[in-house]
């Protein structure tokens, strides 16, 4: 398992950018690089389930089980990742699960001036590290437009 840090600079309010990460509709579009229809099943409260969907390569739902270990409004998500989704079934407890537990994936919103800077710091299972350095900055792009957009 790896660190990960990325981070961007948005023109938009921390609240504007908050809603824009967190929020159904948008969610979908800046989530898009990692897979073509990723969407989330769950709350973002604290200590809630959450999973984190998109299209497997079977055509079956793939993704992660999560908690959300923390959440501060406007400031810092953690998402605790427990688990993967393979072939729309939960799995918690095999090899290929237990690969990323424990991993974190945190948001820091710093706002300045009615800008905010958006820091990601991430756990990558090693294998996923360079797939993983190509999509986030891509997604942190499309965040930015969809945030500062009028």
């Amino acid at each position: 398992m790896q660190k990960a840090h990325y981070s961007i600079l948005i023109n938009a309010p921390r609240e504007r950018v908050w809603q824009k990460l967190f929020d159904d509709t948008s969610y979908r579009i800046w989530t898009e690089p990692f897979s073509p229809g990723s969407h989330f099943k769950g709350s973002w409260e604290k200590g809630s389930k959450i999973l984190f969907l998109g299209p497997g390569e079977d055509g079956k739902l793939g993704g992660m089980v999560s908690r959300i270990a923390d959440n501060k409004p406007n400031e810092f998500m953690s998402i605790e990742h427990l688990g993967i989704v393979n072939g729309g079934v939960e799995d918690t407890t095999s090899e290929a699960a237990l690969k990323w537990v424990p991993a974190f994936e945190n948001y820091t919103l710093k706002g300045r001036d009615g800008t905010t800077e958006l820091l990601i710091d991430i756990d990558i299972e090693d294998s996923y590290v360079e797939m993983f350095d190509e999509m986030w900055p891509e997604a942190l792009q499309k965040l930015k437009e969809i945030s500062e957009a009028k």
